[in-house]
């Protein structure tokens, strides 16, 4: 039996993209980051080409056919000063959104594996 890859665990492109929704809608109401992800809400079309880059990014680094055009996570993140405290509210938010689908847990560590490995990018840019 063939094991599935990491795309086809998280639901494939409808599956990420309903996470996607999620985890920015954490994001929007968590108080330690909330303030850098609500001004999106001004701008409908910014909030859209965010969340349709993130699919991309994961879908492509998840073993999707998407092809991710966005910025590389340094250039994404360079200025903003994104603190140890930021990275992991948005690490928990994500992790909150993938429970609430039923992710298994090693999906989960397989996500969060990706996530530390960009912790770098993020928190250095």
């Amino acid at each position: 039996m063939k094991e599935q890859s990491l795309f086809e665990r998280l639901g494939g492109t409808p599956g990420i993209s309903t996470i996607v929704d999620d985890i920015v809608a954490l994001h929007m109401d968590n108080p330690v980051i909330r303030a850098r992800f609500r001004p999106y809400l001004d701008t409908p079309e910014k909030l859209a080409l965010t969340k349709q880059h993130t699919c991309a990014f994961l879908e492509a680094g998840s073993g999707g056919k998407a092809q991710y055009t966005g910025r590389s996570m340094a250039d994404a993140h360079r200025g903003m000063n994104i603190s140890e405290a930021e990275y992991m509210a948005a690490v928990d938010d994500i992790l909150a959104a993938l429970r609430k689908h039923a992710i298994d847990e090693q999906t989960q560590k397989d996500v969060l594996a990706i996530a530390y490995s960009l912790k770098g990018d993020i928190l250095h840019a």
